[in-house]
């Protein structure tokens, strides 16, 4: 199984280590140089483009199946979880998995709000009359396995409650509806291969009418260049008003490195990301161990990680996650990477 990133990637490790970090693309390499360049050379374009940063936004929405009036843009997943967060009544309940990751737990943590933990295979029944908010990963950061979405729906829709989807590990690889979550948030740098830096947050018009823009600057305005001095008179009717000032150098990457995936199909994707982790998968249980099941394109090995320093003495690039060697597979990844894993930790 060869890659399907072409000639756009150029990595010189065996890199599987996507969930940390995904790989930009050439294109989004060359696009973040130019702009810095201009800026360097005190070009009027230099300080950014907001055409480029709208590209960002209109493609994230078409992989993420939602209109771009209901994407927002930041930097961090943090902030967006914090946003949410900050609109909760005191007291609320907020129902994580255990194990969660923790920009997606602090946030309402350092609140006044009741945050109670359950398995992540019985989510959906720790649901409950109380619950305000669901707020989970669809593909657990620590060791790979993918959430009962439609359960974790189901339970939050009989309870009133609403529901925030974590998609870093997800989105890019795994086919996702954005429209059917209250909200989701994203950390673009892993499998859309943007820099970090890049963020989006996805709601719902029904959420938006409860969250507040607590956060606004002039890029949250409906007219930002009207907006520039005093306080911003009208947000954006649009989910924008939850806008950050956007990191320009990532974002112009971004409007390169999410159009590649939109050409590349995130069916085609998913096939061959889950197919490399299916592949690694049989060889490790074939070398006695016992990896985390599931279809997944992330790979969690409970009780390897110390062989993550092994694998790097060979150039293979994978990270150790509570107690779990990780090894995560993405569109420029081969067979032969998985082979080459595979007869290191035979040794």
């Amino acid at each position: 199984m060869e890659t399907l990133g072409g000639a756009e990637f150029a990595p010189t490790s065996t890199y599987l280590n996507t969930s940390f970090c995904g790989l930009l693309p050439r294109r989004s390499v060359e696009a973040a140089g130019r702009l810095a360049r201009e800026l360097a050379e005190g070009r009027p374009e230099g300080s950014g483009s907001t055409a480029a940063v709208e590209t960002a936004r209109a493609s994230f929405a078409r992989l993420m199946g939602v209109s771009a009036d209901r994407v927002a843009l930041g930097g961090s997943v943090a902030v967006h979880v914090g946003l949410i967060a900050a609109s909760l009544p005191a007291g609320a309940e907020v129902l994580v998995p255990e194990g969660e990751f923790s920009s997606m737990v602090t946030p309402f943590t350092t609140r006044d709000l009741k945050v109670r933990y359950a398995p992540l295979d019985s989510l959906a029944e720790a649901v409950g009359p109380g619950t305000a908010l669901v707020a989970l990963s669809a593909v657990q950061s620590a060791d790979g396995r993918v959430a009962d979405l439609p359960a974790v729906r189901a339970a939050a829709a009989v309870h009133g409650a609403r529901v925030l989807l974590d998609a870093s590990q997800a989105a890019g690889w795994l086919p996702l509806d954005a429209g059917r979550y209250d909200y989701t948030v994203t950390g673009g740098f892993k499998y859309l291969l943007c820099p970090r830096g890049a963020s989006f947050l996805t709601v719902t018009e029904e959420a938006q009418e409860s969250l507040a823009p607590v956060h606004a600057g002039l890029y949250a305005a409906e007219d930002p260049e009207g907006s520039t001095y005093g306080p911003v008179e009208e947000f954006a009717r649009s989910a924008r008003r939850y806008d950050e000032p956007p990191s320009y150098l990532s974002y112009h990457a971004a409007a390169q490195s999410l159009p590649l995936l939109e050409e590349t199909g995130i069916a085609a994707v998913h096939a061959h990301d889950t197919a490399l982790a299916a592949r690694f998968r049989a060889g490790l249980v074939g070398l006695g161990h016992e990896p985390v099941p599931g279809d997944s394109a992330i790979v969690g090995v409970p009780g390897l990680g110390e062989r993550k320093s092994l694998l790097a003495r060979a150039g293979i690039v994978v990270s150790a996650r509570a107690g779990n060697l990780r090894a995560s597979f993405h569109l420029y990844n081969s067979a032969a990477d998985v082979d080459r894993a595979l007869d290191v930790l035979s040794g």
